[in-house]
């Protein structure tokens, strides 16, 4: 079963937002999905982008296509 809920880091230790319907010692598997890490990944590929997307030589095309 996977199940995505919201959580705190709060004095080394994570605090969900929602109780779980697990029962008492249930191991669990934690994945780490960070917000900083998102937005910092998603500026680079913005960036990387606009590099690819946003250049004079891409005119050319433009041009053959208004043809």
């Amino acid at each position: 079963m996977i199940t995505t809920v919201d959580a705190v880091y709060e004095d080394g230790k994570l605090v969900l937002q929602q109780p779980l319907p697990l029962p008492e010692h249930a191991r669990v598997r934690v994945t780490i999905d960070s917000d900083l890490e998102r937005e910092a990944w998603l500026r680079v590929s913005e960036e990387s982008l606009k590099r690819v997307w946003e250049n004079s030589s891409d005119d050319v095309f433009n041009d053959l296509l208004e043809k």
